[in-house]
């Protein structure tokens, strides 16, 4: 958690760590992916048998180191929208015996040469060099759309199934004797949007939600399940909520932001704040009103959708493969210090996508390509992991408009938005991040550091560039990494357009 307060007169911004204060566990599976069947994530992204740079699983080796530097604990999986019209039998056993498919979320064709199978493989091979045997864990999305529940039923016993029973046998015989102990489980995607095949009303999904998960729970008691809701300030989520709660682990929010303007496009991120906010008090209030247990753990909000996205420019059936700018950078920045600061509701959060697809890394024939996004996911995803501690900010704010136009609303109330975008946290080995985000294009800030100060071993990691439109391409990388050292004395100066790490021994 963070606090504000304006400046007042010619006051010095001022930032304020407090280690002592232990606020919420960052849980780790914030740092989650999502690859889905749409445009080159899987075909040409994660698997190109074809690539010389594959290994003989048809795995993009480049890809797959790149990824181990994120350390991701979970990988979403297989969509997304494609999920509506997926049927995973099509995609086991034998590959020349696959059927291809009309695909209707993204108007291609799916060869199912890529499925389940081919899907836990690649964990198990992203997950080598894991301390203590960990791996990294499968999130499965069921079919809502044209799926069944007995092909649900049939999926979960296919991956978990231990006993003498058809499916698991069938995974056996397709040559995977050993469950593959998928723990997570989606209740659906986005079936309250007019874009999926077969949508849904409220009261629809909720009845058909709360029927397959008493099932579900009948076959594998062990699983986690994971409500469809919509952006978590939305009626949808407020009636999912009332009616399944009992049956939930998690609730599903999914929110994109995106704008060609500068300020705009930095401060949308906090839009999830506020949804995050939202999401937790209708969980509440739906536990309260349901007379839910003590004993019975709170559900828990699982961002399994995020990510700067615009979809006119670069829109899903064509790929949806942006180019990311500087000012694209501090807004995913932006993201990961709102998931930092309301980590005691966060169970999981899944950036869209891993590879190629709205992703920070992309591939081309001769290697991958780190876009600017993928500076800040790094400096997270190995740094801000642990606790989440108290901080407070003092600093001048942006009063202009953003968008959506309601953040504009509710930040003029609250006194502005701060220039600087902060969260802290204490790691596990002792150590303190400090990650902030200077929105200003033109202003760099002189800040008071208390908490820091006298720290004589600091580090210090700055993800900058010429201008908030610098861009990452082959042969011209504009936007990087800069470590460096602080003193800890005196004041320290966050550049304009920049977002910075610093990091100590508490």
């Amino acid at each position: 958690m963070t606090t504000f307060t304006n400046i007042i007169g010619d006051e010095t911004p001022l930032i304020e760590v407090d280690a002592s204060k232990r606020l919420s566990k960052i849980d780790p599976m914030t740092y989650g992916g999502f690859t889905e069947h749409m445009g080159r994530c899987i075909y040409g992204g994660i698997y190109d048998p074809d690539s010389p740079l594959a290994d003989a699983n048809g795995f993009r080796k480049d890809v797959l180191s790149a990824l181990r530097e994120l350390d991701i604990p979970v990988i979403r999986y297989p969509g997304g929208n494609f999920v509506a019209t997926y049927h995973w039998q099509d995609g086991i056993g034998p590959r020349d015996q696959r059927p291809k498919r009309p695909e209707l979320a993204w108007l291609g064709t799916e060869t199912n040469q890529f499925g389940t199978d081919e899907f836990m493989t690649w964990l198990d091979v992203l997950s080598e060099g894991k301390p203590g045997g960990a791996r990294v864990e499968p999130y499965l999305c069921l079919n809502f759309g044209t799926g069944t529940l007995d092909e649900a039923l049939a999926w979960v016993e296919y991956c978990n199934g231990t006993r003498d029973t058809h499916y698991a046998n069938l995974r056996r015989a397709n040559g995977h004797p050993e469950p593959y102990r998928v723990k997570y489980w989606a209740l659906g995607n986005e079936c309250w949007g007019p874009w999926q095949v077969e949508q849904m009303t409220k009261e629809d999904y909720a009845k058909k939600a709360a029927q397959w998960a008493k099932a579900l729970r009948l076959l594998d008691p062990d699983i986690c399940l994971i409500l469809c809701g919509q952006d978590g300030t939305a009626s949808w989520d407020y009636y999912v909520l009332q009616e399944c709660v009992q049956w939930a682990d998690m609730h599903s929010i999914h929110v994109y932001t995106a704008s060609g303007d500068h300020l705009k496009n930095v401060t949308a991120p906090l839009t999830a704040e506020r949804a995050i906010q939202i999401t937790a008090s209708l969980i509440d209030l739906a536990r309260i009103e349901k007379n839910i247990p003590p004993t019975k753990p709170r559900t828990r909000i699982c961002f399994d959708e995020w990510n700067v996205w615009d979809p006119v420019r670069a829109p899903g059936d064509k790929g949806a493969e942006e180019k990311y700018t500087l000012s694209d950078a501090l807004a995913v920045a932006v993201w990961l210090n709102v998931f930092v600061r309301q980590s005691r509701y966060i169970g999981m959060a899944n950036i869209a996508q891993t590879v190629n697809v709205i992703s920070p890394l992309m591939t081309t024939t001769g290697g991958v390509l780190k876009q600017a996004t993928w500076w800040p996911l790094l400096l997270f995803s190995r740094y801000m992991r642990g606790t989440t501690v108290a901080a407070h900010v003092r600093t001048a704010t942006y009063s202009g408009t953003t968008q959506p136009a309601w953040l504009e609303n509710i930040s003029t109330e609250e006194g502005g938005i701060p220039w600087l975008d902060v969260s802290a946290c204490l790691g596990d080995d002792g150590y303190v991040s400090l990650a902030v985000v200077n929105m200003s294009e033109t202003e760099d800030f002189a800040t008071e550091l208390r908490g820091v100060v006298g720290k004589d071993d600091v580090t210090t990691y700055t993800v900058t560039g010429p201008g908030v439109a610098a861009v990452n391409v082959e042969g011209k990388e504009e936007v990087g990494l800069v470590e460096g050292k602080w003193e800890g004395e005196g004041t320290y100066t966050f550049p304009k357009h920049t977002f910075t790490m610093l990091r100590w021994k508490s």
